[in-house]
Order: structure tokens, then sequence, then C-alpha cells
């Protein structure tokens, strides 16, 4: 319960981040590639003109949930359009990109951690060496992880590794496409991984940023909002750049694709 609580409090938080910033400061953000989303508007844009893909016989992914996909894949739009991305705008506008680059190496470090677990779950003793070597240079030489010497300094670069990548290499298949509110693509074998990802940092709560960053308190929220930030700022993608009605197909096939080569690595 009291995660389920923390849950709601911290969309809530997302809500306020929008709704409370000046409309001022959304106005004169820098809105440099946050892309063109204009034109899509109409909530059932993608419930209805996807059915039209559906013949779409390359494109096909283990897709049972369609239905409910796209709606959800249609919630996830409008709330990234009216939520996520006028917060990133005043996010961007309030901290420089310096800044920003710190807090992205600083989470990029407290991410070490499973990928050190997961890499020796999956008994690659190099990328765990690799993960286990650029904690301890970034955390030490890096002042807490703010700056990333690893890469720089010693060309150690960052593997990225995942209990649903662990899942997948002893053998367990994606599953059904399932499309997470708020988080976007995954799969049910995926979406199990990051359940587990999240209980074992909690457990091992490194820096005790994890544990505080759930904690039913400013500064937990805070540190939330921070990351939900950061993870977005450092995503690409934005809803209606591929220009097609079959957006909703072609996000679905090159997640299910990149998924199988994340594995297969």
């Amino acid at each position: 319960m009291v995660f389920c609580n923390n849950a709601v409090r911290r969309l809530l938080l997302a809500v306020l981040l929008c709704t409370a910033a000046p409309p001022a400061l959304c106005a004169d953000a820098d809105s440099t590639g946050l892309g063109d989303i204009g034109r899509l508007r109409d909530p059932g844009f993608y419930v209805e003109s996807t059915k039209q893909g559906d013949s779409l016989d390359f494109l096909d992914v283990y897709d049972p949930l369609a239905p409910l996909n796209k709606r959800i894949y249609a919630f996830n739009r409008l709330f990234d359009e009216h939520v996520f991305l006028p917060a990133l705008r005043g996010y961007r506008f309030i901290f420089p990109a310096f800044i920003r680059e710190r807090f992205s190496d600083f989470w990029d470090n407290i991410g070490e951690v499973p990928n050190i677990y997961n890499s020796l779950l999956q008994l690659k003793i190099g990328k765990t060496a690799v993960s286990t070597g650029r904690l301890l240079v970034n955390t030490t030489l890096g002042i807490g992880g703010l700056w990333d010497p690893a890469t720089r300094w010693l060309g150690l670069k960052r593997v990225h590794e995942d209990f649903g990548q662990t899942l997948g290499y002893w053998g367990l298949g994606q599953g059904a496409y399932l499309v997470i509110p708020f988080a976007g693509p995954s799969n049910i074998r995926d979406a199990s991984g990051i359940a587990a990802d999240w209980f074992l940092q909690q457990e091992i709560d490194f820096l005790g940023v994890k544990g505080a960053e759930w904690e039913d308190n400013r500064n937990g929220w805070t540190l939330f909002a921070f990351d939900a930030l950061n993870i977005r700022d450092n995503i690409p993608f934005r809803y209606g750049e591929l220009g097609s009605p079959f957006e909703y197909n072609k996000v679905r096939y090159l997640f299910s694709r990149y998924r199988e080569l994340l594995v297969a690595e």
C-alpha cells in the first residue's frame, strides 16, 4: 500500500511540475529537439489509424493485447505532450547542459549496480569487470559519479545489462508485447525484469539513493522527479517524428528487434 501511495504521489508531482510552472517559463524555454507533435492531438490517432497497419506482416510482433496496448500508447502520447515535455522544457531552461550532464553521469553511475549483477548472472565476466571498474572509478575520482573519468581517461565504456536481458540469456522468450503506462514499450519478460531490478536495487541501495528516492517526503519526491526528467532528457524519441500513421507498429517492431539484439550480445 505504501508503494502504491508513493506512486500516486509521484504522478501528482509530475503533473504539478507541468501545471505549477509559470507559463512564461515554458514559453521561453529552449524547445530545440522536442519535436513537432501538434498533428497528434487527436486521442484516437493511434487507436484508429493503426488498424490500417495490421496487414504490414514484416512489422508483426506477438501482440495479443494490441487493443489495450494501443490505448495505453495513446495515453502515453498525451501524457508526454501535456506533462513530460513541458516539464522537460522547464528543466532544460533552469539547468544548463553542463549541469544536466552531471545529473546524467550521477544516475548512470547508480545504474552500474544492475549492470554488474546482471552481467555476472549472465556469466559475462568481461562486462562484469568493466562495470565494476566504472563504478569504483566514477564513485571515487568522479566525485560520487558526477563525472565519468572511467570513459574519458580509461576508455571503459558503459555497457547496459538488465534483468530482462538476463532472463533472455537463459532462454526465456519475450512473450507478449506490452505497453506500460508512462514508461512505454516493453514485453512480459522485460516488464518482469524491470520489477526484479527495482527490488534488487532497493536491497543493494548503493549510496542510499534508491531508498531515499522512494521515501514519502519532499526529498524523495525531488529525487524521483530529477531521475524521471533525466531519463526523458536522454531519450531522443518524440511521438510523431516517424512521420507514419503506423508509428505504433514501427515502434513495436523496432523495440522488439532492439531487445533481441541486446540479449544476443
